[in-house]
């Protein structure tokens, strides 16, 4: 079997591969991008996952690069035939207008603005896009990657990459464990780091929920009820221990202070209702913004469809696809329960038989209509030089300092709360305030193999500090330092490593990096203010 060559290998193509790629490729450089689903984007297209964003986002806090995709976003809906004038000239246009951020938008959308994107380099054969394509093993001597086989699509036909450097942006960190570089899954304990929100002994077990998303829109007066999905009696029972309710309710504990929230559906069906209902919580298309008839449709990624029974990462393959399985179950189950059981507002009856999936927005109108992909929280990390822990980023573990860590190794920044969703392991949320944080270049570097670069979820955070590291803008930037330190140690052949080690390489890949705009530190009027809560 003939290789195939570049000079850098991404594999993932969701948010933090595509970001690796773009920016490699503006500093010149062969890449091949791999993906293992139809779509590449991860969770911004196939996992159908509206932006969760800082909340200064409009001035501060993501690069260039995040900016012109978001810029893209708007533009396509400002060039709808049927957008109305006022919406087309509104500068922060939300096409959704959901209230969970201010660019709720569908993912086949963000699919064209980012192929978009990657498009004239396609053409230039200076990147080779491969979709429907996994890694199955990787040759590793003298702590190198030497080359990594790929299987592609239903016909199992192999292929054989050697690169120079080689990109983790895969979802689950499946590269990673493929290669055999160190790296930790599940919680850390805090005997290991001392997080005040770690579990007192490590439990590899323990990760963050999964969520399989879906689109919907409402028709009153027709039935859209989908068959009774196989498991729908075990989940229309179940209750976890840390749920004030069964699953399957409209009750949920807030994430912050554990006390029950009720949150139907409708609340209020008029355009007013922005606060207070599922509906215009993740709504990613607001028929207001069109002069012609387009019914809202909303994106159900919400505390009743998150699926915690089981891990995905260091388990067999027959376990993961029984907990992949039993995720596409509990949503459609969550779907088919509002159709015919849910409590309708006001105590008027139950079921919204009206609702109906739009798996032709999420690419599966043939299949089960659910994304394409479930939303993946958490991934096999690598053992990297330097780990973020949560004494360094944590608002209650700083005590009286204020203010994240500073790293003089920043390749960016990133905002979120510590947000953790219900894990594997039996517990609760975890949803604490953070310091606006930087991405410290020694955690896309692990401890051993010279040529792999993390560029996403499996970066050198813990299992409580990838709360605020995973959210799409954090792991945009990621990709995007990943693909810049390949491309720089390759015109400066120069190892990963020695780049962050040399003080004067460090400066010129910084001065690199804010050429390419890439923020580097907060401004202090936003590094001293910790995230807020909802």
């Amino acid at each position: 079997m003939k290789p195939h060559r570049t000079g850098i290998l991404i594999v993932g193509g969701g948010v933090g591969g595509v970001a690796a790629a773009l920016a490699a490729l503006r500093l010149g450089q062969q890449v091949i991008l791999t993906e293992e689903s139809p779509w590449i984007g991860g969770q911004l297209t196939s996992q159908a996952v509206p932006p969760d964003e800082s909340i200064w986002v409009e001035e501060a806090g993501a690069t260039a690069s995040y900016r012109t995709f978001r810029d893209r976003v708007r533009q396509h809906y400002r060039e709808h035939p049927g957008i109305t004038p006022e919406a087309a000239a509104d500068p922060f246009l939300n096409p959704g207008a959901g209230n969970v951020g201010r660019l709720c938008h569908e993912p086949q959308v963000a699919l064209r603005v980012l192929e978009g994107l990657l498009a004239p380099y396609l053409t230039a054969r200076q990147l080779r896009v491969w979709t429907d394509t996994e890694p199955v093993t990787v040759d590793v001597d003298a702590d190198r990657i030497q080359a990594v086989t790929f299987q592609h699509g239903p016909s199992g036909t192999r292929h054989v990459v050697e690169a120079a450097h080689v990109l983790d942006a895969t979802e689950l960190g499946e590269l990673t464990g493929l290669s055999g570089a160190e790296s930790v899954i599940g919680a850390e304990g805090r005997d290991e780091t001392g997080e005040p929100h770690a579990p007192e002994r490590a439990d590899p077990r323990d990760q963050q929920a999964i969520t399989w998303c879906f689109a919907v829109d409402h028709q009153p007066g027709e039935d859209h009820t989908i068959p009774r999905p196989q498991s729908y009696d075990f989940w229309r029972t179940y209750q976890a221990p840390f749920w004030p309710d069964r699953q399957l309710s409209w009750v949920y504990p807030h994430p912050i202070t554990g006390r029950p929230v009720h949150r139907n559906l409708f609340s209020d069906p008029s355009e007013t209702a922005q606060r207070g209902d599922f509906w215009h919580y993740r709504r990613i298309v607001a028929g207001r913004h069109y002069r012609t008839e387009v019914p809202d449709v909303t994106l159900v990624n919400w505390p009743q469809n998150d699926y915690w029974l089981g891990p995905l990462v260091g388990v067999s393959e027959e376990e993961k696809a029984r907990h992949l399985h039993a995720a596409r179950e509990l949503s459609l189950s969550l779907l088919y329960w509002m159709q015919t059981e849910a409590p309708r507002v006001g105590g008027k009856g139950e079921g919204y038989p009206g609702l109906r999936l739009r798996g032709d927005l999420t690419g599966t109108d043939l299949t089960h209509g659910l994304a394409l992909r479930p939303y993946i929280r958490e991934a096999r990390r690598i053992r990297a030089l330097f780990t973020v822990t949560e004494n360094m980023i944590g608002v209650e573990a700083r005590g009286t300092q204020q203010g994240a860590e500073v790293f003089a190794d920043s390749v960016g920044v990133g905002q979120y709360r510590i947000d953790l969703h219900p894990g594997t392991g039996g517990r609760g949320y975890v949803d604490v305030a953070s310091w606006p944080f930087q991405i410290p270049l020694g955690a896309l570097l692990p401890v051993r193999l010279h040529n792999l670069i993390a560029a996403g979820k499996t970066l050198g955070v813990t299992h409580i500090t990838n709360g605020c590291y995973r959210l799409h803008p954090a792991e945009w930037n990621t990709g995007e330092a990943a693909g810049a330190l390949a491309a720089f140690s390759l015109e400066r052949a120069a190892e990963p490593a020695q780049v962050r080690e040399n003080g004067g390489l460090l400066a010129d890949f910084q001065a690199l990096l804010t050429r390419l705009g890439v923020p580097l530190a907060w401004p202090d009027a936003y590094r001293l203010t910790p995230s807020p809560g909802f």
